[in-house]
């Protein structure tokens, strides 16, 4: 062990988005060092793409009076299709104001109110009185009863990334990039903190803590259209599965953004204002949904979309077929004035002018609700010492469809509510850990590393089986979901994990080396496509962003619980558990929300 360099620090947090800055600021407020591991320099996290905002109850805009916790509660559950942990729900909105005013304080440019007649995106006007200006606005977005969506402009994620990674350099928190954590350091009851590979020389470090933190973000990379950063591709969520103790809740819900751009599926959102066309330039939306035409929640909107194209009316292109998103109508000055990036993003990705012509839209995996199980606390199920926040973490906020706007939110809030109990943990306990038992896991990473770079594997190519994985999962594990189909996925994901672990690189760097890190990951990505595609196949019913045609309603007698994934040692296939949902205050009933 001696040939290894070792960190050892009072926290290590693993990932550096928006979850795992504002947990180390919670925790060196505290008096405790932490160290940051990330695959990239922080501003480069995924969390700096997200453009439309977060929800938090201000009621400070016109169009938000009258909001509170309390309806931004109803709002969440409903939206979660009551696949939510209730008493997480009440946490989150009851502290959601007050973490939005603090970040005001750290220099987020919260976009403000400004008195007088403003013109909306659907052309409605409104009037803002003197004694709002100056408050931090908020637009709605789809599934709220309110307007409680905070904005700074198209950029949230990038300013709020920004200010947060301020404050992490303010109070001295250590920032090692460039790493990857490739594997938990546990005792088999508590972890001890990570193996760690350096990105540029490919040597192996640990890094040993006395709690350690998952902030990882999604794993939207295992579907082959994603609008999620070519990071994301759950690195923390299998480093937790792959402890056998730790387990995965809810894998089987999977967003799906409605309207993405081909081929950059980078999602664009005008507001609301648009109308989505088919190739005849029906605007269809109405026909399933006459009675509220602005459909309120992302998984029917994608449904009714891809329905659509399923129909043969999708306008056929050379990335697949899609649909028209029209917003000529809001005219250039609004568009040029208040949607800027959307603007930017159609003429330098698509070379459209969206002023004059239509945006080419169709759905593509965007947000996993599912993670690494976690209590309220933030506490791991199986693993004590270990912590998880953000995307890549079931704490369970989201139930089976987040709600927009909730995830930004969810990563400040989660950061400061856990932060907290990560540091009373660090404080309550000392770091105990035997030499030996950190030699075996550094040899047992060491002895994967020689053995892929020697070709000793087998002779697979690792892009060849991740694109297939890939393209497995859009097909049978997507939008659509048929048992028929998951049996098929799941049998031709089996053989690719068996083939996944017989890998030969083409490329033989040790050190800054993409193909290796590949390779590295590639078992792991199996893994959590098996962990959806069989929680998917045993839940015999459609709860939010999960649907399954060939049980296409809801079942709150069968079904009014929490998938739980683990994964033993050596095993082919995933265990599945189940705990039940947790229903305090708002009790099963018609998901519905205001237009």
């Amino acid at each position: 062990m001696s040939s290894y360099r070792i960190h050892v620090t009072d926290a290590l947090i693993i990932g550096a988005g928006l979850a795992g800055e504002r947990t180390a600021i919670e925790l060196a407020a505290r008096g405790l060092e932490a160290v940051i591991l990330s695959l990239v320099p922080p501003r480069r996290s995924h969390s700096t793409a997200a453009q439309g905002g977060l929800q938090a109850a201000l009621g400070n805009c016109a169009q938000g009076r009258g909001d509170s916790p309390d309806v931004h509660f109803k709002d969440t559950v409903k939206g979660a299709d009551w696949g939510c942990d209730q008493n997480v729900v009440r946490l989150f909105v009851n502290t959601a104001p007050a973490a939005v005013r603090q970040t005001a304080r750290w220099g987020v440019p919260w976009s403000r109110i400004t008195a007088g007649k403003r013109r909306m995106p659907d052309l409605s006007v409104v009037e803002e009185s003197e004694a709002s200006a100056g408050l931090i606005t908020a637009k709605k977005f789809a599934g709220t009863t309110k307007w409680r969506t905070c904005y700074a402009a198209e950029g949230t994620g990038h300013a709020l990334q920004y200010a947060l990674d301020g404050m992490v350099l303010s109070l001295g928190v250590t920032v090692h990039d460039r790493i990857e954590a490739i594997a938990l350091i546990h005792d088999g009851r508590r972890c001890l903190g990570a193996v760690a590979r350096c990105l540029r020389t490919g040597d192996l470090r640990a890094y040993l803590a006395r709690a350690t933190v998952i902030a990882t973000g999604g794993c939207g990379r295992i579907y082959g259209l994603s609008t999620n950063s070519v990071i994301n591709e759950g690195t923390g969520l299998f480093l937790a599965l792959d402890t056998g103790l730790a387990c995965l809740g809810n894998m089987e819900a999977v967003q799906f953004h409605p309207k993405t751009m081909p081929p950059t599926w980078i999602p664009v959102s005008e507001g609301g204002g648009g109308y989505i066309l088919d190739r005849n330039l029906d605007y269809f939306m109405p026909y399933y949904q006459p009675k509220n035409k602005k459909v309120p929640y992302r998984d029917v909107i994608a449904r009714h979309m891809q329905e659509r194209i399923r129909a043969g009316l999708g306008v056929d292109g050379p990335h697949g077929p899609h649909l028209w998103l029209d917003i000529r109508h809001l005219g250039a000055t609004h568009i040029e004035r208040h949607l800027q990036n959307l603007a930017v993003f159609c003429r330098d990705f698509g070379g459209i002018d969206p002023v004059r012509e239509l945006i080419p839209v169709r759905p593509a995996q965007h947000y996993v609700m599912g993670g690494v199980r976690t209590n309220i606390d933030g506490a791991v199920y199986g693993l004590e010492g270990l912590f998880a926040v953000g995307e890549a973490a079931c704490w369970d906020l989201h139930g089976f469809n987040r709600l927009g706007g909730n995830s930004l939110a969810e990563t400040i809030v989660a950061g400061m509510v856990v932060g907290r109990k990560v540091a009373e943990f660090a404080l309550g306990h000392s770091l105990q850990y035997s030499s030996r038992l950190v030699g075996e896991h550094l040899a047992a990473q060491e002895y994967r590393l020689r053995s892929l770079i020697a070709g000793k594997n087998g002779c697979e190519n690792c892009y060849e089986l991740k694109k297939r994985m890939q393209r497995i999962m859009m097909e049978y594990v997507g939008i659509f979901r048929t048992g028929t189909g998951l049996r098929k996925a799941m049998a031709e994901l089996q053989e690719l994990h068996q083939r996944a672990q017989q890998v030969r690189l083409v490329s033989n760097s040790r050190g800054a080396n993409p193909e290796l890190e590949a390779a590295l990951r590639l078992p792991g990505m199996v893994r959590l496509a098996l962990c959806i595609t069989c929680g998917a196949l045993a839940r015999t019913e459609s709860r939010g962003s999960h649907y399954r045609e060939d049980f296409p309603n809801r079942d709150d007698i069968n079904w009014l619980n929490r998938t739980l994934a683990y994964w033993p040692p050596g095993a082919e296939l995933p265990v599945l558990k189940y705990e039940p949902v947790t229903i305090t205050e708002l009790p099963p009933g018609e998901r519905t929300a205001s237009a």
